[in-house]
């Protein structure tokens, strides 16, 4: 096979090829051009920027006879002879990864170099390897002998002991810069004769995030065919999004559209669009959409606050998909909050029965106006049934909630267990994936269980707002979770931020000795305020109790 993929191909061969890690390169050249050369480095990173071709490069050319600049001439013995050159150990640690393998270099690097001046060791995905693999590696690393460099490369740091990274030099390799990424690309295909528009070209570079190895792959595909390059022909196939498709959808928000976003996030699922890649972009163009409106807040219709908002919700979204439920159905959910906020959250306060238009407060109205004809106004009494009566019992019912909240978790805390949690988040889990309502399925979408005993479970979610909405329906809840599970248990929610500073307090207690004691949730009793019995209460103010019909 002739054909040689472009990311091969066009692989850096020195250092002024290589792309986008400028600083790295230039600490690396100092060191070489100042005889100050480390016995090991790491060099971290996302995947396709350079890593392994860095250090090959660095190899090469510390073993170079003829040094210019700091770069490898080229010519001499040693830079002909490189990819063949006894004295270059390329090891990937995916498959070489036990502490057999680690043992036979070890041994190995005893050995001086055959014909450089150095024997280097270039271990890839270095992460990959066991703890006694690492163990072993650990004493050569400390005190190596004079001619061995080792040069390890991994796109996980997270999962190298310290042990080993103290020992090294670290160079952190940055995701390449968009431009530089399409200047590269450009150069390329303009080497091989490909034909892509400048479009094309933007949204390969976008595609790639970072990656210059990824962005030549994508290239080597979309030229298979010969034809021009396109923007239509990515979007086509690789489940990409336009730019004019986001701003439709920032116009649709703006103009507190919903069927508009309906009907977009529909097509983005039957087109089979990288859920991932349109979130990135509306987030990048609400940042833009953000920064106009502190230039000038009057000329835009969405506030700066709102933009903000959203933004946290899609990159929270980004963050918690999960197997069971489509992506899309969540980012059509988030994106339909924003519509007309302020008249859904009147909405909110209002009760059930109103906002189905089969109020009692209305049937009341009428018996009461059939009885005492003009004894009382029509405006005041949908001031006093559909306002007065909303909001106080708003007020009473979250003041409820609350106080049901800090009882339940006081209550909990008194026989939590770890044995319990264990179970009850493997239930949980069940719960939240069987055939359940949507409206609680998508509530429980972000609820995790942090706390359990034998006769409460506490979740928590990020979100103030999903805690009052959570408990609002926490009796629904908990008969789904009897039906279904056959677990008579009582649930709470509380917020992320609520429930780490309820720990804390919880630690803090246990530690000078102050115990936690059930309170009886009863004396809630008289909080919980029902509907029914607050609407009788206004009529009984306004008349006399005999005169008075409810109607069921």
């Amino acid at each position: 096979m002739d054909y040689k993929v472009l990311y091969r191909k066009y692989r850096p061969s020195d250092f002024s090829n290589v792309v986008g890690q400028d600083y790295t390169v230039k600490m690396l050249k100092n060191a070489i051009m100042n005889d100050k050369i480390s016995h090991a480095y790491l060099f971290t990173g996302p995947r396709g920027t350079g890593k392994t071709s860095t250090a090959k490069i660095f190899a090469k050319t510390i073993n170079c006879e003829n040094l210019v600049n700091g770069e490898a001439c080229g010519k001499c013995n040693s830079c002909l002879n490189f990819n063949s050159s006894a004295d270059i150990i390329e090891i990937d640690a995916a498959s070489n990864n036990g502490v057999d393998d680690i043992r036979e270099l070890i041994n190995n690097v005893k050995i001086a170099p055959s014909e450089g001046r150095y024997k280097i060791y270039i271990i890839d995905e270095v992460h990959m390897m066991t703890q006694n693999a690492f163990n072993a590696l650990l004493l050569t690393l400390e005190e190596p002998p004079a001619h061995a460099i080792f040069i390890m490369a991994t796109t996980n740091v997270e999962s190298v002991p310290i042990t080993i990274l103290s020992r090294c030099q670290r160079f952190n390799f940055k995701k390449i810069a968009l431009e530089d990424i399409k200047n590269r690309l450009a150069f390329v295909c303009q080497n091989e004769g490909i034909k892509i528009t400048d479009e094309a070209l933007s949204e390969v570079s976008y595609l790639a995030e970072g990656g210059l190895r990824d962005a030549l792959s994508l290239i080597d595909q979309l030229s298979s065919d010969g034809t021009e390059i396109t923007l239509d022909k990515i979007l086509v196939n690789y489940g990409s999004i336009s730019s004019v498709f986001i701003n439709k959808m920032v116009e649709a928000l703006e103009n507190n559209d919903a069927m508009a976003i309906v009907e977009a996030i529909k097509e983005l699922e039957n087109n089979a669009t990288d859920y991932k890649v349109f979130v990135k972009k509306l987030i990048a163009q609400l940042v833009q959409k953000a920064i106009k409106i502190k230039n000038d807040p009057y000329s835009q219709k969405l506030s700066y606050e709102q933009i903000k908002n959203l933004i946290f919700d899609l990159n929270d979204c980004l963050n918690k998909v999960n197997v069971y439920i489509s992506p899309f159905v969540l980012i059509q959910l988030i994106l339909l909050k924003y519509i007309n906020k302020d008249e859904l959250k009147n909405q909110e306060r209002m009760p059930k029965n109103e906002i189905n238009g089969e109020s009692k407060n209305k049937e009341s109205q009428v018996i009461l106006e059939q009885n005492f004809g003009n004894e009382i106004k029509n405006s005041d009494i949908q001031t006093t049934t559909a306002e007065t009566f909303s909001n106080d019992y708003e007020e009473e019912m979250i003041e409820y909630l609350n106080e049901l909240k800090m009882v339940r978790i006081n209550n909990c805390f008194v026989n939590a267990h770890k044995k319990y949690l264990t179970y009850f988040q493997n239930k949980f889990q069940e719960f939240a994936t069987s055939d359940i309502k949507p409206e609680i399925k998508s509530l429980l979408i972000d609820a995790k269980i942090v706390l359990a005993s034998p006769e409460i479970v506490v979740m928590a979610v990020s979100l103030e707002s999903t805690v009052l909405l959570i408990n609002r329906k926490i009796l629904e809840i908990e008969k789904s979770l009897a039906n279904i599970l056959g677990e008579n248990i009582k649930l709470i929610a509380v917020s992320e931020k609520d429930w780490n500073e309820m720990k804390e307090e919880y630690i803090k207690n246990l530690k000078n000795g102050i115990k936690y004691e059930i309170i009886d949730e009863d004396s809630l009793n008289e909080l919980k305020p029902t509907e029914e019995n607050a609407l009788e209460e206004i009529a009984k103010d306004l008349f006399s109790e005999e005169k008075i019909e409810i109607i069921d």
